[in-house]
């Protein structure tokens, strides 16, 4: 007994660490196109900033709505790495696919692609890191995982601006490099990462599934989240205020491998004080960081410093709320449910986040940088007071 109690331990401790490399080539492979993509965007003919909010914020949009899909499948048919390994698979077909684009529309083609194949996975996976992992240890596990995840965000644009300085490669040149790290998360995923389902009793009813998911506390998060998500722009923004900062395009990069490492150096001590304090007190300090960083694009001057200092508060906040958020839902509903959950999740999160983009990008095109911050600051403030009183609620 003690000898199967091992096995299954190490069975368990062996997915946990393989999905976070699998994150961690996937993401390498990402942000080495996506920590150019604004700068390559914006030097296509007929392209502006709101075209770039326009297409980040549909294509994110798409993809949060499709996890809603791709969370009730792999409860349904209880088939999480299946799916897994399909979405993976298609993001890292289409990404080099960037390197022929030749106007925004192409790019919208692409990167719309690469989300759907993100839609895909997502719901699966964090189920089954969740089914891989005992509840006092979740947020641990789920910090684990981003800080894997984000170590290859930091590498990823690091190896983008090292090509194009040192080897003279570019902007087309990287895209096409980003094939390497994809194929090796695939390998990873298809070999070493094991399927587990908990505790998979019954039939799957759809709509039974999802009243049963929305009932309670549940809703409440899922408002509060959304209104948070309503003015949480994507890192483009960042990236697109270092630009305006002055700093050259192939430094660009390297703005946004600030934004991961402090992601990276945030997540597992984000997760451990989850798990000691309350996951619900977390989102709130990471939704307050994620204020500081806006209040510093609104009131700091334009520098390359300053530009610098947002995408290490940016970093900190994503940090936080991408382990933290993910970590906390399982603790609201069913673990026969959890795939469903993570669905309704990122489909609420990306309806709003769709917002945020498309607004923030036409605010910060037409009128400035200030009333877009303006605006993020406004929900900002409305999601930490809502969390507060929602926490109390819960007392």
């Amino acid at each position: 007994m003690e000898k199967r109690s091992e096995k299954v331990s190490t069975s368990i401790r062996r997915n946990i660490f393989a999905l976070g490399f699998v994150s961690f080539f996937t993401d390498m492979s990402s942000e080495m196109a996506f920590s150019i993509l604004p700068t390559f965007l914006l030097s296509l003919p007929g392209s502006n900033i709101a075209i770039l909010g326009l297409i980040e914020g549909t294509a994110e949009a798409l993809s949060y709505v499709l996890r809603a899909v791709s969370g009730i499948f792999s409860d349904k048919f209880r088939k999480r790495k299946s799916l897994v390994l399909v979405g993976y698979g298609l993001s890292n077909v289409v990404k080099p696919i960037f390197a022929i684009a030749r106007a925004p529309l192409d790019v919208f083609v692409v990167r719309v692609s690469d989300r759907i194949g993100k839609a895909v996975r997502t719901p699966p996976r964090d189920a089954l890191l969740s089914d891989s992992v005992s509840d006092k240890r979740r947020g641990a596990a789920f910090g684990l995982h981003r800080a894997l995840d984000q170590s290859g965000a930091i590498v990823g644009p690091v190896i983008a601006s090292t090509v194009m300085l040192i080897l003279g490669l570019t902007l087309r040149d990287v895209f096409w490099l980003t094939l390497i790290p994809g194929t090796i998360a695939l390998l990873i995923l298809l070999f070493v990462v094991k399927e587990r389902f908990v505790n998979a009793v019954g039939d799957f009813q759809l709509l039974a599934g999802i009243k049963a998911v929305l009932k309670g506390n549940f809703s409440w998060l899922l408002v509060i989240v959304g209104i948070f998500s309503l003015g949480a722009f994507n890192f483009s923004f960042v990236l697109i205020n270092a630009q305006e900062a002055g700093i050259v395009a192939s430094f660009i990069p390297l703005i946004y491998a600030a934004v991961n490492v402090a992601h990276v150096t945030i997540a597992i001590p984000a997760g451990v004080l989850s798990d000691r304090i309350g996951k619900e007190k977390v989102m709130i300090l990471g939704y307050s960081v994620f204020l500081s960083s806006v209040m510093l694009i609104l009131f700091l001057p334009i520098s390359g410093f300053n530009a610098f200092l947002v995408a290490m508060f940016y970093g900190l906040y994503f940090g936080i709320i991408e382990t933290v958020q993910r970590a906390l839902i399982p603790e609201y509903v069913d673990r026969n449910l959890i795939g469903t959950a993570y669905g309704i999740y990122y489909l609420i999160v990306g309806s709003a986040f769709f917002v945020s983009n498309a607004v923030v990008g036409s605010l910060w095109e037409y009128f400035g940088s200030s009333l877009a911050s303006a605006y993020s600051i406004i929900t900002s403030i409305l999601a930490i007071t809502f969390m507060i009183l929602f926490l109390k609620r819960k007392r």
